[in-house]
């Protein structure tokens, strides 16, 4: 890939194509002519053939010949920089260790270069060549018949993978694709006689046993130290349970408060209020309803654990000294939709985050989603890519934490802890001063875009924008970084950097996130083909630059990795109050209820911070393992006739295995080839992707052809007709896709991994707005009711594979049936208004008898929090403000979700979706007192209202019926207070800082409250009728 190839626009099925040159004018790195010398201050001059004098040949570190030579002669022979020993120069003398180099230039004669340019395809040129074909022109009429890996080549090493050996279409289909190769290349001088001793399969059967082994290098030197070895063979991963002094308390207790929820249940069945049955009714209808959501969220949390991961054993057994480095490449997916929503300084924040993380550089390319096709941010992209020249070698010369600017420079640490190098103050000041200018240009950019030119936006060269009609425009892809151009400011290569805007047409089912997300996908298979890929949102940084190395210990692990499909990271936010008024940090859920989840089959997917194993995104199933040969007895004696017969019954089992084995091969051979266009669309490049279980581009694919290929998989009909969506990538059919994809994923039989390392390993932004928040609550809580009334209802999807343990059925129905806890929930909370208003109650006089079910109810209720909270390490106010916004949410956003879902399912009628807003005030929490209308706002109100007239009527009849009425009143009060403290959030929120509320709010909520209030006094419906006065209590004989 080239990134000066120009910004791509296309449409497959309109066979258009052009290539947009000079939109960005190319800023040159330094000029090496004239260089000064690091150590000296001279120039560095030139070498005796006119050419940039050179001193290392491995970093290119700044040396003037006269240094160099002196530090040849009188010091210890090593660069400056890199630490490597200074080789003979032409025209140099010889000094002591000089005796084992031939009498030659070492630049000349150390590498066997061969000059390639000849054969180099300008990929501008060869796009705007002749009609797209897409593999299926005159051009490509040798191959036409099958996949470019089918008909033969060699992969070639684009992600970081080694090449795939291919001799024969058999072999390469069952075999190759699927297995490890030996790494040294084919022109090695080790590697000779590769290809005559793989043929009777030796070397098969010593890559599947390093395989095993976890030694998928060469052969390690003899002198190697043998406890490193011993190291890296160790597992890179481990699980550590919960301590049992903390786990089995917890577990009692659990147990015991299931039983006392049922004696409790049968108390309340067997004895109803016969004056109030209304009443009684509808609190024992909704308490059972709670009784069940407790279970749906409780027994989930049975086996909690925690996990450890060992980066040094990775380094060790995929970073060997010496030899090719084999950690897996991965692709980084970063969507994004409308820059006045989510600013784009955020997005590139995260964006250099991801340049800079602690990976390989070769292994690295992050794609962009803009699925607003927004020129705001394609020229925001571009200046991120020129800033990340700088910003990326600064983070990795001082180890910088974390590598997003906004977030390093706001911090209020000591920077200059752990900094030795005395340049660093200085290249910080510098720095930063860059990246404010830098800031300022973005925010120039945003500033622009707030008010669209009556034409369109035009971009430099005078080009119309393409993506001026966000519903109707072309699909775009923009290669910012790459081989070609992609150095920083010292020389170094940089990751790839890929715009993708996929086309939109008007009539074509788009599918929001979740559509954009698999166009992501079926790009980065075409261009790199990564085997994992990392998926974040546009606010999302990386906090941690080594949080990929972490998912890497599970996903790489020989013994495990290959069976978990996606390893989930918690997600943590910036910029929240103090106080979390509003829960925004969820720790409850991610330190609670994932760690539970992580000890059954793994935790949900949450839509962000997660590395995926591509082939889980396929459909593909995880493999299994070898089972256990059935025992064949016979009828002589046990022991000995047995163990012959055993043996013969093995060998015969093996060889009709292989038999079978081999017709299964040539069958499954042959339906793929007539399946895989159906299951994945009609594109042979991205088809021979999926075959390559290991990664790597396809063979013999050029830059142009690459580009042609991934514009035309990002068009708008190219799911048409096949699984995109239902069973491949992101699954369709709701909002909530992450839970969706999650839970097909689980139904297969993968397993997920929790991960959570000491330092956080991404950090994003939440809406601390109270309406935002709201409207939120209300998209997740709307994406369940979908997938409640579809046909992937975790209630019966699954059940014929018997894949998903029946915990994780628990925790997945639980996601989809939370929010109808809202219906009893707002019952709940009006109840103990009516009875303060109507001098009734839910429950008859308790006997002391009696009594002992609500303490013991109360008290079981207590321990499992405190356990709970002992545990897992949740603090108890985070623990409170979860409860509190527990009920703040399902009297709220998850009834109308219900309402809302309900309309879709009977009407027909649809809700569209809005990206939560990202954008931040100056002022700091300024967002947290805003107040903005929304109808949200006054079912909570209202309930607020209802019970503070319900406590003052109550008190007030109380005082005017005398002291024997405080005794009942008390529980009423409990119980309306109990409401009101669970709101005081919101009601701190719809004040605002100055007592700020939307008239609208408290005119509707006051209707509401009085419409109520009187319809008690006129029909009073819960209270059984008397008629007339009781001759027996009055005496008279009528």
């Amino acid at each position: 890939m080239e990134a000066s190839a120009g910004l791509v626009a296309g449409s497959h099925n309109r066979n258009e194509l052009v290539v947009i040159h000079g939109h960005e004018e190319h800023k040159p790195l330094k000029n090496l002519d004239g260089q000064v010398c690091e150590i000296c201050g001279d120039d560095v001059g030139l070498t005796v053939d006119g050419d940039l004098f050179v001193a290392c040949n491995e970093c290119g570190f700044p040396v003037c010949r006269p240094c160099y030579e002196y530090e040849r002669r009188e010091g210890r022979q090593l660069c400056p920089q890199c630490k490597t020993r200074y080789k003979r120069l032409k025209g140099s003398p010889r000094v002591e260790g000089d005796d084992d180099e031939e009498d030659v230039d070492d630049i000349e004669h150390e590498f066997k270069i061969e000059d390639k340019m000849n054969n180099h395809d300008h990929s501008a040129e060869a796009m705007l060549h002749g009609k797209m074909s897409y593999g299926r022109g005159p051009e490509d009429d040798e191959n036409a018949h099958f996949p470019a890996v089918i008909a033969g080549g060699r992969s070639r090493n684009v992600s970081g993978e080694f090449p795939i050996s291919s001799h024969s279409y058999g072999e390469q289909m069952l075999s190759s694709l699927h297995k490890r190769v030996h790494p040294y290349s084919a022109s090695d001088p080790r590697n000779a006689g590769w290809d005559e001793r793989r043929e009777d399969g030796s070397y098969d059967r010593m890559d599947d046993w390093k395989l095993q082994q976890g030694n998928l290098g060469p052969e390690p030197d003899e002198d190697l130290d043998a406890n490193m070895s011993d190291e890296a063979r160790q597992p890179l991963s481990r699980k550590v349970p919960i301590a049992s002094s903390k786990i089995n308390p917890y577990r009692m207790v659990i147990v015991a408060r299931l039983v006392i929820l049922g004696f409790f249940l049968r108390y309340r069945l067997m004895n109803p209020v016969h004056d109030a049955m209304g009443l009684w009714l509808t609190s024992i209808i909704c308490e059972i309803w709670f009784a069940i959501s407790w279970i749906l969220d409780q027994f989930p949390k049975w086996y909690p654990i925690d996990r450890e991961t060992y980066l040094d054993r990775l380094s060790l057994r995929y970073e060997r000294e010496g030899e090719p480095n084999m950690l897996a490449p991965v692709d980084v997916f970063v969507s994004t939709v409308d820059p006045l929503k989510e600013p784009p300084l955020n997005t590139a924040n995260t964006v250099l985050s991801i340049l800079a993380m602690d990976y390989p550089i070769d292994k690295i390319s992050c794609y962009i989603s803009d699925d607003g096709a927004s020129m705001c941010t394609f020229e925001a992209l571009s200046e991120t890519a020129e800033f990340a020249r700088k910003w990326v070698p600064f983070c990795k010369k001082f180890l910088i934490e974390p590598r997003a600017p906004e977030m390093y420079f706001s911090e209020k640490i000591d920077y200059l802890k752990d900094k030795v190098q005395p340049t660093f103050v200085k290249e910080r000041r510098s720095m930063k001063r860059e990246y404010e200018e830098f800031k300022v240009r973005i925010n120039a950019l945003v500033a622009k875009a707030q008010k669209v030119p009556a034409g369109g936006w035009i971009m430099q060269d005078g080009t119309p924008w393409p993506g001026n009609n966000t519903k109707d425009h072309p699909g775009m892809i923009q290669v910012f970084l790459g081989h070609s151009g992609g150095h920083d400011s010292e020389g170094n290569q940089l990751p790839r950097l890929v715009y993708v805007s996929r086309e939109k047409r008007p009539g074509f089912q788009h599918h929001k996130k979740a559509g954009a997300m698999n166009a992501l996908v079926r790009v980065s298979a075409v261009l790199t083909n990564a085997p994992f890929m990392l998926n974040l949102d546009c606010d999302h940084y990386i906090n941690n630059s080594k949080a990929v190395r972490e998912a890497m210990c599970f996903l790489m692990d020989p013994q495990t990795g290959k069976k978990v499909c996606y390893v989930q990271f918690p997600q943590r936010f910036d910029g929240i109050d103090a106080h979390d008024r509003y829960a925004n940090r969820n720790t409850v859920f991610f330190d609670i209820n994932m760690k539970g989840l992580d000890g059954i089959q793994g935790p949900v997917y949450v839509g962000t911070g997660c590395v995926f194993r591509r082939q889980a995104l396929y459909g593909y199933n995880p493999p299994k393992g070898p089972k256990r040969p059935k025992m064949v007895s016979c009828d002589c004696c046990p022991c000995f006739g047995r163990r012959k017969k055993v043996k013969h019954a093995m060998n015969d089992a093996n060889g009709e295995a292989a038999g079978l084995r081999g017709m299964e091969d040539d069958k499954e051979l042959l339906m793929s080839q007539m399946n895989f266009e159906k299951k994945f669309g009609q594109s042979s490049i991205f088809v021979t992707s999926v075959l390559m279980e290991e990664g790597g581009v396809p063979p013999s694919s050029s830059p142009a052809s690459q580009l042609k290929e991934a514009i035309h998989v990002i068009s708008c009909g190219y799911e048409d007709k096949t699984e995109w969506g239902i069973e491949l990538g992101w699954i369709y059919g709701s909002i909530t896709e992450d839970i969706l994809t999650g839970f097909k994923m689980h139904c297969r039989g993968w397993r997920s991994i929790y991960c959570m390392p000491k330092r956080v390993a991404f950090k994003g932004t939440a809406p601390i707005n109270l309406s935002d928040r709201l409207n939120q609550v209300l998209r997740w809580a709307l994406g369940s009711i979908e997938i409640f009334f579809s046909h992937h209802c975790p209630l019966w999807y699954g059940h014929k594979e018997g894949n998903l343990k029946w915990l994780e059925r628990f925790a997945y129905a639980n996601t989809t049936v939370y929010p109808f806890t809202s219906i009893p929930l707002v019952a709940y909370c009006i109840l103990p208004a009516v009875c303060l208003l109507t001098d009734k109650f839910i429950m008859p006089p308790i006997s002391t008898f009696a009594s002992l079910y609500f303490v013991a109810l109360f008290s079981s209720i207590m321990a499992t929090g405190i356990l709970e909270l002992k545990w897992s390490g949740v603090s108890i106010e985070e623990w409170w403000k979860n409860e509190q916004f527990w009920v703040i949410g399902g009297v709220s956003p998850h009834l109308f979700a219900v309402i809302q879902g309900l309309l879709k399912v009977l009407a027909g009628i649809d809700t569209n979706f809005t990206v939560t807003s990202k954008a931040t005030n100056d002022e700091e929490f300024g967002e947290l007192y805003a107040i903005k209308w929304t109808t949200l706002l006054i079912p909570p109100t209202t309930i607020l209202i209802i019970n503070i007239v319900g406590v003052v009527a109550g008190i007030s009849n109380a005082i005017n019926n005398g002291y024997q009425s405080w005794g009942p009143l008390f529980g009423k009060l409990f119980f309306s207070f109990w409401v009101i403290v669970h709101l005081y959030p919101f009601l701190k929120g719809l004040m605002g800082r100055q007592n700020r509320t939307p008239t609208i709010v408290v005119i509707w909520s006051v209707l509401l409250a009085s419409i109520f209030s009187l319809l008690w006094v006129r029909i009073d419906p819960f209270v059984m009728k008397t008629k007339g006065p009781d001759t027996k209590l009055c005496g008279i004989n009528c």
